[in-house]
């Protein structure tokens, strides 16, 4: 991010520029021209000019995503032609950082009240976190505002989910709704093929939760398309552009898109989201915030998968506005009858060695059996690695789980089926979708329980020759 300081004291300017922002690129304003030529010599990256005229900053390509840093010293009607200058030229990101006895909550008042959108920081803020998370709850703020406006003027508008929606994706559409400032009837959550799992299916009726069916022949008549936790290569060539994508999956290629917020670092899509909208001070309804909550905790298995810092404050900041009841309710609908004939099914074609559990299931009606069990069977005992695969329709679906760190489960899938078919996921889940015709062509007609000896020396090769790439380091 580019960050600009507008800043005429040096020793504050030399402080400012030895302070680390990570993923900040900071130049400096200055109006002096031998402290300009002093400040160039020393290494600092710096432009002299007036920073009392608009021009000052359109020649410094000044955009609404440049955050800008302007040195207070009390000095009132200076500083203001300065921010009057900044606004004009399109500037957004403003703060403004009090130094010494300027410092005071009566100027902080004064400012704010004639520059609503500014911040106040003081010398202290500058040293910690406080200063970096202001910063991106700002970037947020920005970006929010900015879809907000695309979508304001928008007819009919579409919030797309992957097919057989899962909490992250149902509760991520609550929230972009809530976001958008639309309805039910203005913005419909969709999807391609409907919510199948038991406790998916308890969490939409409790809730409340609508998800249309959408016709692809359809998509076309939406003005504007927004895709939650999901990506539009997920269609199959169905989507190349679409209007917003928020989504913590891996970011994929070959598509456009107007506005993008993708963060594979986070647990849970529903964590953007609330970051979204805390930045904006947007209204929480119960029901979305118990949808949320339910996503993040489900996303990440309750924090011991593909999570961090930021899906537990995403966590925390919902948890006082759901309702804890209504979440046991939805967690109560994990085991079913049918659900429980397919663990026996998995654990009789089942194999397990060397800490990996692999299991092929043949037909399967449905695909959520799949995962399902790829989950179940990690909670065993000595296992760290799961592999289920199944037939559905005329495709191989194989779900992969693990607990450990040393390997990628991503990474596995890719390596084995991205040249046949759709693969990708985390660190410690991942999927792939192989037409069942070139999984033959690749690795042959196999019977069932060849199918699972096949999955299962290959995940073997898979973790051995990352133990022979650690030796090789080691050495």
């Amino acid at each position: 991010m580019r960050c600009l300081a507008v800043c005429q004291d040096e020793l504050l300017i030399r402080m400012l520029d030895e302070v680390p922002l990570p993923g900040f690129e900071v130049e400096f304003l200055v109006e002096s021209r031998p402290l300009a030529r002093r400040l160039h010599d020393a290494g600092i990256n710096v432009t002299q000019a007036d920073p009392k005229r608009t021009d000052s900053y359109l020649k410094a390509d000044l955009s609404p995503g440049t955050c800008v840093i302007v040195e207070d010293r009390g000095r009132r009607s200076g500083l203001v032609k300065v921010l009057e200058a900044i606004g004009d030229a399109g500037g957004t990101l403003v703060y403004v950082l009090g130094v010494g006895a300027a410092c005071t909550q009566a100027r902080q008042d004064e400012l704010k009240a004639r520059f609503p959108e500014l911040h106040y920081l003081s010398m202290a803020d500058l040293f910690g976190s406080a200063l970096r998370e202001e910063f991106s709850r700002s970037f947020s703020r920005l970006k929010v505002q900015q879809y907000q406006r695309y979508f304001a003027d928008a007819g009919k508008v579409l919030i797309l989910l992957h097919h057989d929606p899962d909490p992250d994706a149902m509760a991520s559409g609550l929230a972009l709704r809530t976001l958008l400032r639309r309805t039910r009837q203005t913005a419909i959550i969709g999807a391609l093929r409907g919510v199948t799992r038991p406790e998916n299916l308890r969490m939409q009726n409790l809730l409340d939760i609508h998800v249309e069916i959408i016709d692809p022949t359809a998509l076309g008549d939406y003005e504007r398309i927004a895709l939650v936790d999901v990506q539009p290569h997920y269609f199959g060539g169905l989507i190349d552009h679409v209007d917003l994508v928020i989504d913590h999956h891996p970011e994929q290629s070959g598509y456009n898109s107007v506005f993008k917020d993708i963060r594979s670092d986070y647990g849970s899509t529903c964590t953007i989201l609330t970051e979204h909208l805390r930045a904006v001070d947007a209204n929480i309804s119960e029901r979305t915030a118990t949808a949320m909550l339910y996503a993040i905790k489900s996303d990440t298995l309750f924090f011991n998968r593909q999570a961090n810092r930021v899906d537990i404050d995403a966590f925390s900041y919902l948890y006082p506005l759901a309702d804890a009841a209504m979440i046991k309710k939805m967690e109560g609908a994990e085991i079913t009858t049918e659900r429980l004939d397919f663990i026996v099914r998995a654990r009789q074609g089942g194999h397990l060695s060397e800490q990996v559990f692999c299991s092929f299931l043949g037909t399967t009606p449905r695909e959520d059996f799949i995962p399902y069990l790829a989950d179940f069977y990690l909670q065993l005992e000595h296992v760290k690695w799961t592999i289920v695969a199944g037939i559905v329709g005329d495709n191989l679906v194989i779900s992969v789980r693990n607990i450990g760190y040393l390997r990628n489960a991503g990474e596995f899938v890719r390596r084995y089926f991205g040249d046949i078919g759709s693969a990708g996921g985390h660190r410690a889940m991942a999927k792939a979708v192989v037409p069942l015709a070139a999984f033959r062509t690749k690795y042959g007609n196999l019977r069932a329980e060849e199918t699972t000896d096949r999955l299962h020396d290959l995940m073997h090769h898979f973790l051995h020759d990352g133990q022979q790439d650690r030796k090789l380091v080691l050495k």
